[in-house]
């Protein structure tokens, strides 16, 4: 029987690259589901190529533009809004659900996924960031196994691989420093969103670029390496490796580190995911050691300091992850928007750290009022620094 799947976010750049290794294993997987936030075109495209049971847009606003674009395809199924998004996951014939949403509205049908069984294929990032201490503990609850993703993550999955109980000195956690990892204050302070949106080795969405050039989106990791793996912040140390050649690696008792190696290709830890613990052919570049040297650099947390402020929301835990997300989230589109300048968001995010009520309760409804929260309070930040 092929495993069917179904895709949180299947027109993003993650679900684009998933539907990529489906049909390059078509003989193994089969599409379920896709899902898009306002994309219509590409996903009726796409809903047209690999013939789902069921297709979902979260803007109800698209729903009959979408129902026409398939009107001559019957048997898919088309659905729109949050709570079809929650609905669709429970479906009994869904094997796995690669959450590659991006934002904090993907926490809401990860954990429905969750609760119905099904294999996580994690590339939803906020999911841990907001919520990592629930989402850990459904899943135990719920024996709903999570597999990262992430590169980075996937590599110290695949490091931990075959270790049982050895104890970690360290998890290595490499970023690539995006493109603005020899600039001065002064530059970073003028640069736009055309320079962010430059990654030098990744080709990802918009959000994601943007969150790897203020280095946001390497602290997010951190708190997932947290949650994923059960160890301190305390013990991750991020490095700077601009080739993005070695993807992470862990740091064992006996000074031993394993890790991960390969070319940038996203499909790779997707495969992955979706395979584990078998691996499959994937067509693609080879890594070829002789043409890539290894730099490794420690960041720099005056120039980058979303970096340091996720940090600090770790070690004050609670709901000040929660915080530091929604306050990223409003920051990254005001950036994109020209509504603020690059340093602009650290100070905006760290500003709402301090104002936003925080609180250690780890549910749901506590997770839920202080990302609307703390929205409010960035927004009204970054409107005063216009």
């Amino acid at each position: 029987m092929k495993k069917q799947i179904a895709i949180l976010g299947s027109t993003g750049s993650i679900g684009t690259q998933a539907l990529e290794v489906i049909s390059e294993h078509s003989d193994m997987f089969e599409v379920y589901c896709l899902t898009a936030n306002s994309r219509v075109k590409e996903l009726a495209d796409q809903a047209r190529r690999f013939m789902p049971a069921a297709v979902v847009i979260a803007d109800e606003n698209r729903y009959e533009e979408l129902k026409g674009l398939l009107s001559d395809l019957p048997d898919i199924k088309v659905y729109a809004g949050k709570k079809a998004l929650d609905e669709i996951v429970e479906a009994y014939p869904i094997d796995m659900v690669l959450t590659a949403m991006v934002g904090f509205a993907g926490l809401s049908p990860t954990i429905h996924a969750i609760k119905a069984h099904k294999i996580i294929c994690l590339a939803n990032k906020e999911t841990l960031v907001v919520a990592g201490e629930l989402i850990c503990r459904l899943a135990s609850e719920n024996d709903a196994p999570i597999i990262p993703v992430d590169s980075e993550h996937s590599a110290i999955f695949q490091s931990l691989i075959g270790e049982g109980d050895n104890p970690i000195e360290k998890i290595l956690l490499t970023a690539s420093g995006g493109p603005f990892r020899n600039y001065t204050m002064e530059q970073l302070a003028t640069v736009t969103k055309a320079d962010a949106l430059r990654h030098p080795t990744w080709h990802m969405g918009a959000k994601i670029t943007i969150d790897s050039a203020s280095m946001m989106n390497k602290g997010f990791e951190v708190i997932e390496a947290k949650w994923l793996f059960g160890i301190g912040a305390d013990k991750i140390q991020v490095l700077i490796h601009p080739q993005s050649i070695l993807h992470s690696a862990v740091q064992f008792c006996d000074g031993s580190v394993k890790g991960q190696l390969g070319v940038p290709d996203m499909r790779i830890p997707i495969q992955l995911a979706f395979t584990y613990p078998d691996r499959l052919h994937l067509n693609g570049e080879r890594l070829d050691l002789l043409k890539h040297p290894l730099e490794f650099f420690e960041p720099d947390l005056e120039k980058f300091r979303c970096l340091a402020l996720a940090f600090e929301a770790i070690r004050k835990g609670g709901n000040m992850p929660c915080i530091v997300n929604a306050a990223n989230e409003i920051v990254n589109r005001g950036f994109l928007e020209d509504r603020c300048g690059f340093l602009q968001m650290g100070e905006i995010i760290e500003k709402t750290m301090n104002r936003v009520a925080f609180s250690s309760v780890s549910d749901y409804d506590t997770y839920i009022a202080t990302d609307a929260e703390a929205r409010r309070v960035a927004e009204e930040l970054l409107k005063q620094g216009k």
